[in-house]
């Protein structure tokens, strides 16, 4: 395989890896999430067909739209058509006889007679297992356009969770203590200078302070959703803990609130959220979490110099936050279901299915067979699967 452009929905998937999914009309949280970020946030159980809605989360979650379908065929003219397989790419597999349906996941690897693929609703979980070649119906590549700010499943929750934040923020201030300077519904004057591409200068700045104090709701949504909800990740967390930490990013700043999630997860903490984060904030315990999160926030609040001025407004945001964070820890929709393609049956191949990889990085051109992996797995993750350690002894890649 080549040498791959950067591909972050992966991310997404390594993230997960091994999650499995509880059969029956209530399903786990995080399946249900995946019909969320897809655009379903009505489905609650795993008896819908969910591999298409593992691929759409991870692209929605990476800031690309996805069909936002049901439907795994519906990645067939997803994109840009591919030739050969690479790693990242969408392969939509056929599923029996029915022409209707399929199953679509993402390449990692392959063999002579086999495709590798990450994806979800694989034997009921998220894993990494081989199908023939010939089962193969098309592979794509991503266009990289951004997801629509319209998407059902960010719309949802982002919208809720920007009104705490705009109830929270008020209107407009220029508090000489402040150093965010002249703000206006959070927003403040460097903010909407990098949002408009508009240098701050002396020139520039009497228009600006102008116009962050005409700054309107409708002006700081997209604001909000580019400069904060996506690059903190919040579409990648659970409800609640995407609620509080949207928060605290903006409040603290992106690398703050990064560094605070990921005390609060007591993992490795450098500032980025990447899969071992997002593996850990899934496989935490919500409450737990959001009450350590809560208390690192209490505890920076106040160190900093200027907690005598603000230190009271900042502790009952803080309340306030955990408070409206709590209730999306069991909170469910109930809307009609659209209908769906049925619900995969466990997938299986020719060659045993690979559950697991090593914890190497290992891309093509190194000494042995490998699968090639863009970021490595969880050391959780690894654990659970250590039997497919024996598997990638049998694998011939290219």
């Amino acid at each position: 395989m080549p040498n791959p452009p950067p591909h972050p929905w992966l991310d997404h998937a390594w993230a997960d890896l091994g999650l499995a999914a509880t059969p029956g009309p209530e399903t786990t949280a995080r399946v249900h999430d995946y019909y969320a970020a897809a655009g379903h946030p009505e489905i609650e159980g795993d008896d819908v067909a969910w591999c298409a809605v593992f691929a759409g989360a991870c692209l929605e979650r990476s800031g690309i739209a996805s069909t936002r379908s049901l439907l795994a065929r519906s990645y067939l003219t997803y994109g840009a058509p591919l030739t050969e397989p690479q790693p990242g790419a969408i392969a939509v597999f056929s599923r029996g006889t029915d022409p209707s349906q399929g199953h679509v996941a993402f390449i990692v690897g392959e063999t002579p007679d086999s495709l590798l693929i990450l994806g979800g609703n694989q034997s009921h979980a998220v894993s990494v297992i081989a199908i023939p070649r010939d089962r193969l119906l098309g592979l794509r590549w991503p266009e990289f356009a951004k997801a629509q700010p319209t998407a059902p499943a960010n719309d949802v929750q982002f919208t809720a969770a920007l009104a705490h934040v705009l109830s929270m923020e008020g209107g407009y201030s220029d508090d000489p203590y402040d150093p965010g300077g002249p703000t206006n519904l959070g927003i403040t004057l460097a903010d909407l200078a990098e949002a408009r591409g508009v240098p701050v200068t002396a020139t520039t700045l009497p228009e600006l302070k102008a116009a962050v104090r005409a700054l309107s709701t409708a002006e700081v949504t997209p604001i909000y959703r580019s400069h904060y909800w996506q690059p903190c990740c919040a579409p990648s967390l659970p409800p609640a803990l995407a609620l509080f930490h949207f928060d605290t990013a903006v409040n603290h700043g992106l690398g703050a609130a990064a560094r605070m999630l990921q005390q609060a997860l007591a993992v490795d903490i450098d500032s980025e959220i990447g899969p071992l984060t997002l593996g850990a904030a899934r496989t935490s315990d919500p409450a737990v979490t959001l009450d350590a999160y809560a208390e690192i926030r209490r505890a920076r609040y106040r160190a900093l110099s200027t907690f005598w001025r603000f230190g009271r407004g900042w502790l009952a945001r803080v309340d306030a936050t955990l408070a409206a964070a709590r209730p999306l820890i069991t909170s469910r929709s109930a809307s009609p279901r659209p209908k769906p393609q049925p619900k995969d049956p466990p997938m299986t191949a020719s060659t045993p299915a690979t559950t697991a990889l090593t914890s190497s990085h290992k891309k093509p051109g190194d000494a042995e067979p490998s699968v090639y992996m863009p970021h490595r797995p969880s050391a959780h993750s690894v654990a659970m699967h250590r039997t497919a350690l024996d598997f990638k002894d049998s694998l011939s890649l290219k």
